[in-house]
């Protein structure tokens, strides 16, 4: 049965093209550094993103545990906000891989600032406190939103006024700039490195980027190694990321119409509160009015049950719908139309 899936842009299945790519792609031992598909990759990865090098990686996950470890000496201590995906959902790999210290910034929603940073960098040599290593900022956000260039340009120069490095997390920095009218080198720019996935709504099956100065990519890949993502014969994944960046970013565009249209027609149900303000990309989120006196876990069996599926709430009880490449206009109106059923 082929579901309607809401749940992530990373179930998107490959286009043909890219299963074309991918069975024509020429392919070496990677580990060798002679596979002339993923170098192709690399290549590319880094001139859009303007940084000198670039490496594949299996996963986004994979991609900022990298980034840590190869920035921050162990015990020394990141910046970063509390609802990021770093903090939120990967496991604590930080304390685990880098052996670093996470210290959050609560932002509300909003964009990390430079004087929220400031308040937590770690100055001079005190022995009871961590070395701060790291700032670490997430553009597009895992809430929906979508930062400036102005904001991106702030963290910069605050980190620039105390020597510490920032790292991008990435993971869909092209529906950032797709949102922002602009190229994602207009926010890359601004960091020291930067991870972004090619498998959440680009479409291609596996994998992500990490991108820095030369240095540090050759630091990130003898650490690649020791994390265990030192891969061989991958072009064969890595045409996929081709495809995703020569061609799927330029239509992130039609996710967010979709996205917006959904946001609309969801917005004269009386008994959802739709987050416009957090409508900047392909993520449309809702809760139920105090007064609804829903069940929300009919409701996922519900949609299930007309093959629609999503996510449970989260604890605030917001539910996420996200689209995607196979989510079309005409399934916009079927969902809304069977969220509008549930709610009458």
């Amino acid at each position: 049965m082929n579901y309607i899936d809401l749940r992530s842009d990373t179930v998107t299945w490959p286009t043909d093209a890219m299963r074309e790519a991918m069975a024509k792609a020429p392919v070496g031992d990677d580990v060798y550094e002679d596979d002339s598909t993923v170098q192709e990759l690399e290549q590319y990865a880094a001139s859009i993103t303007a940084k000198e090098a670039a490496l594949f990686v299996p996963s986004g996950v994979f991609g900022n545990q990298l980034a840590l470890f190869t920035h921050s000496p162990r015990g020394s201590e990141v910046i970063l906000d509390d609802q990021s995906h770093i903090v939120q959902h990967e496991g604590a790999a930080a304390s685990i891989i880098a052996g670093v210290q996470l210290r959050t910034v609560d932002t509300h929603g909003a964009m990390l600032s430079p004087e929220s940073i400031e308040q937590r960098i770690r100055i001079g040599d005190d022995i009871h406190e961590p070395k701060t290593s790291l700032i670490c900022v997430e553009n597009a956000h895992s809430n929906g939103k979508a930062f400036s260039v102005e904001s991106m340009e702030a963290v910069r120069r605050c980190g620039n006024r105390y020597h510490i490095p920032i790292h991008l997390d990435g993971a869909r920095l092209f529906n950032a700039a797709a949102a922002l009218n602009i190229e994602a080198r207009e926010l890359t720019q601004h960091v020291d490195s930067v991870m972004f996935c090619l498998s959440k709504g680009l479409c291609a099956p596996v994998g992500s980027i990490l991108a820095g100065n030369r240095k540090f990519i050759e630091q990130a890949r003898r650490n690649r190694k020791i994390m265990g993502g030192g891969l061989r014969q991958v072009g064969i994944l890595a045409a996929a990321g081709l495809v995703a960046l020569k061609e799927m970013r330029y239509r992130l565009d039609c996710d967010h119409q979709n996205a917006a249209l959904l946001e609309h027609l969801l917005s004269d149900i009386s008994k959802i509160d739709v987050a416009h303000d957090r409508r900047d990309i392909n993520f449309v989120f809702f809760k139920n009015k105090p007064d609804a006196n829903l069940d929300v876990e009919a409701f996922v069996e519900y949609m299930k049950e007309n093959n629609i599926l999503i996510n449970p709430c989260d604890k605030d009880g917001y539910f996420r719908l996200v689209t995607h490449y196979w989510i079309t206009k005409e399934h916009i109106h079927r969902i809304a139309g069977t969220i509008k059923e549930f709610y009458s």
